[in-house]
């Protein structure tokens, strides 16, 4: 090749080069997203588990959500009031107060208090039950069957299956709610960490169908409700349940529950 065209061809590349560059350059500075700074801040605060117990998707969703204004500073179950107050103070507000909350499993039919109606083998995960005979082996369909799938959901190693029931370990417990979207009997939900009491089961069945199934299953027999001063327990189909808002932890209502089915 004579110099000429090795001149050429070097001439042509670095053209091609600097015009890409140029496209580059232009086409950067035309789509630029603009990044909101508050939003990075806040970004930087929050714990980054991408949880979603805030019910954005991810952290980045909800520091997005908080930015523009459409979610409360203290909406981070995880981080809770500490990361609440950060975000406030990068938002320029303040943080409100926040109750902590934990997952309580409404349930306690240990191995030794419920029935079963036949012995199970095969995959051990409690979402497959639904298309099990009866809907697991457990005599009380509204029980917890402890399979374990929230014990494989929970980032935080804060839930494990103790004699056939999912515990939570409150100390661990972020609130995160992964627990509560992956059990397929709804049986656990969010109390607040100082709560004195709760009803530890989820039974809607009748006395008798209850009781055979379940030693300690709530019965619905309403004792618990005309006992409370302050209101604070309902029954509503054959189920009892606590407002923890107007619950003040007196314990009448588990010292009077003929079943021991409150906590």
């Amino acid at each position: 090749m004579s110099v000429t065209g090795i001149v050429t061809a070097t001439a042509v590349v670095g053209t091609v080069g600097l015009l890409i560059g140029l496209f580059l350059g232009i086409a950067a500075i035309k789509f630029k997203v603009e990044v909101d700074e508050k939003e990075e801040a806040v970004l930087g605060v929050l714990p980054g588990n991408n949880c979603g117990g805030c019910g954005y998707a991810g952290c980045s969703g909800l520091a997005a959500a908080i930015a523009k204004g459409e979610a409360p500073v203290n909406a981070c179950p995880v981080g809770g009031e500490p990361v609440g107050q950060k975000v406030a103070a990068i938002m320029g507000v303040e943080a409100g107060d926040s109750v902590k909350q934990v997952a309580f499993v409404k349930c306690q039919g240990t191995c030794s208090r419920t029935r079963t109606d036949y012995a199970y083998q095969g995959v051990e995960d409690c979402r497959i039950m639904a298309f099990v005979p009866g809907g697991g082996p457990k005599s009380c369909n509204s029980g917890c069957m402890g399979y374990g799938s929230c014990v494989k959901e929970c980032p935080f190693d804060a839930i494990h299956i103790v004699d056939g029931v999912a515990v939570v370990d409150q100390e661990k417990c972020k609130a995160c709610g992964k627990c509560i979207a992956v059990c397929p009997k709804q049986l656990i939900e969010l109390i607040p960490y100082e709560a004195k009491h709760a009803v530890a089961c989820s039974s809607t069945d009748k006395g008798p169908v209850a009781m055979k199934a379940c030693d300690t299953a709530c019965i619905g027999c309403g004792i618990c409700v005309k006992n409370c001063p302050q209101g604070a327990v309902t029954v509503e189909n054959l189920h009892a349940h606590i407002d923890q808002k107007k619950c003040t932890g007196c314990g009448i209502c588990k010292e009077k529950c003929p079943k021991k089915a409150i906590l």
